[in-house]
Formats: structure tokens, sequence, C-alpha cells
């Protein structure tokens, strides 16, 4: 697993922030977010290609690869004010998915055990089985980890074309290991016509939440969230988030290999996911699902790029505030105080 950069293309870091080796500890001793590449789509049951999302999401941008990006609205730069490093790439062989996601776990489990925030480039869904099982063990919270998992489609599904290990199926997994408590698991953005009733009754029994898009438009999106936070810090230490970029509606983003219409829209996502990482104990990310094959003038990873830096955004100001007394206005006027 030593660094050797990214699977599929040049060794390039996310926007140019500096690169790590997983295998050199000292490496990344000071880090507090390492970015890390599971390009990894051997558990797609549709259209592949998310193995070349992670290159996609850290070099897509028309401004320099400088390692910094100042947020106008947080007024924090997230690769600077973090310490932000890149490992490259998991070797994640899609013919071996087991092996891929032994490989990542270890990994992961690694990075957090540091003291350091992994952020994890997917790939499909299936990562987040190892990732938040990683976490979960790294940073001694078995059980105490609460997700918030934003996605069209539950993941909850038991055996798929013969299989319990594919982007179908990783949330079961989380729960039934116990690393995850299924009360303290909650969706948001699901819609469509998956999964079935048995595995909907299956995630009732659980103690799941899951915000289906009829009841976020009836309710308005701030409402659930409120009470998605609130719900997710009960008796819970920390928080993982898991973004797939299916929970866009595919005209916003159709680069994804399961698309379904009717989600949220690109500004509902990042103005949401920034809160929560400047709301929530954020131990662990990753964002998924995004596809390059499929998608259009990049806007799909270009979505994904933006929602990487949204996060880091917002952890950095939450950390500004802590520090400084100070509390963050999303209402104030971009030009006020300067």
């Amino acid at each position: 697993m030593t660094r050797y950069g990214s699977m599929y293309g040049p060794n390039i870091t996310f926007l140019g922030v500096d690169e790590c080796d997983i295998e050199i500890p000292e490496s990344f001793a000071d880090a507090d977010v390492v970015i890390v590449g599971a390009p990894f789509d051997g558990g797609t049951s549709y259209r592949s290609g998310a193995r070349f999302g992670p290159k996609a999401m850290r070099e897509v941008c028309n401004e320099e690869h400088n390692g910094s990006r100042e947020s106008m609205a947080l007024r924090v730069n997230g690769l600077k004010d973090l310490r932000v490093y890149d490992m490259g790439d998991v070797e994640m062989y899609s013919g071996d998915a087991v092996k891929s996601c032994e490989n990542l776990e270890k990994v992961i489990e690694k990075i957090t055990a540091s003291g350091a925030i992994p952020l994890v480039l997917g790939g499909d869904h299936t990562v987040t089985w190892p990732n938040v099982t990683g976490v979960a063990r790294g940073a001694d919270m078995w059980g105490r980890v609460g997700v918030i998992h934003f996605d069209a489609h539950a993941d909850t599904g038991d055996i798929a074309f013969g299989s319990l290990v594919g982007h179908g199926q990783p949330m079961r997994l989380l729960i039934d290991s116990g690393a995850v408590r299924g009360d303290r698991f909650i969706q948001v953005g699901l819609r469509g016509y998956w999964p079935p009733p048995d595995i909907l009754d299956w995630m009732a029994a659980q103690g799941m939440r899951s915000y289906e898009m009829t009841e976020i438009v009836h309710r308005g999106l701030k409402e659930c969230i409120d009470e998605a936070i609130e719900l997710a810090l009960q008796e819970c230490d920390a928080i993982y988030l898991s973004v797939d970029i299916d929970v866009v509606d595919p005209g916003s983003a159709p680069g994804t290999g399961t698309p379904e219409p009717g989600g949220l829209t690109s500004r509902e996502l990042l103005d949401t996911v920034r809160r929560m990482a400047y709301q929530l104990p954020i131990v662990g990310v990753d964002v998924v699902e995004v596809s390059p094959p499929y998608d259009h003038a990049d806007i799909t990873a270009l979505l994904g790029n933006r929602v990487v830096l949204e996060v880091l955004s917002g952890m950095a100001r939450r950390s500004k505030d802590a520090r400084d007394g100070t509390t963050w206005n999303p209402g104030q006027p971009i030009l006020d105080g300067r």
C-alpha cells in the first residue's frame, strides 16, 4: 500500500495539497485531514466508471492547483487553515471486492488512529463499508459513530448477484457488524422504486431514520436536517458523513451509475454538507458514485469537488470559531467588515 499516486493517470493531489505516504507516519503526523482515493467500482449493479471518480474530483477546477481555496461565505481557507494531505489511491482491484475493501479498511483505520480525519474520494458506495469500519476501529468508537448518509438509494440490500459485497449492501453490513447503531443511521434524499417492502421492513426493525424526498419537500429540507442532526448526536461520539452524488437530481449530476430523477439541487446539497461540517464533530467523510464516463462537461465531478471543499471549509470555520470564541453568521453580507 505504498504511495504511488493515482491508479488511473498521473500522480496528482486534490487541488495541489501536499502529498503523504501512508507507510510513513511522519509524513502526515500533523494532519487534520488525509484525502484518500478509493478507485473501486466492482460493486456496481448497473453502470460502472466510478473507479475514475477520485482522479476526476482531484483535478477538475479551472483555478490554479496551489493547495489553497478561500471560502467567500465562511471566510476561511479549508486547504490552508486545516493541515490537509493527499495520500493518493489505495490499491483496489475491481475483480476482488473483499481484498479491495480490506486494503481500504486498513488505511482508514491507520489514518483515524493517527488523529486525522479520512476524507475518501470514491469509488462506488461499497467503499463506505470499510471506511466506517476503519473509522470505528481506529477511533475506538465501535457502535458510537453516528452516520448521516445522503443518497437516492438506501443501500441496505442483502445478497445481490450472489454477493454480500456491493454498492447496494454497505449500510446493512455496517449495522449487522455492530460498527454502527441502526437507530443512529440517518439517510437523506431517498426516492424512486427501490428498496422493496421487505428491505424497508428490515430498516424499520433496525430503528433507521430515512428521509424520502416526498417528506423533505412536504416538511422542508431545513426542518428535516435540524431533526437529523439532533438525532445523529444522541449517544454517539462523532459523525461520519457519506455523500452519494446521486442524491442530487441527475439533471445537475448526470455522471453517476444509478441515476434517479427528483433529487436535491446542487445548492441544497452544498449548503447542507457545509452546515453539517460546521455544526457536527466529523470523524470521517466520503464522496462517492461520481462516474466520469457518464458525466457531461465535468459538472458531476465539479460538484463532487465542491462537496469536498464545503466540508473542509465548514470544518475549518468550526475550528476557528472554537479557537476564537466567534460564531459564523451565514446572513452576513460578503463585503461586510472587509
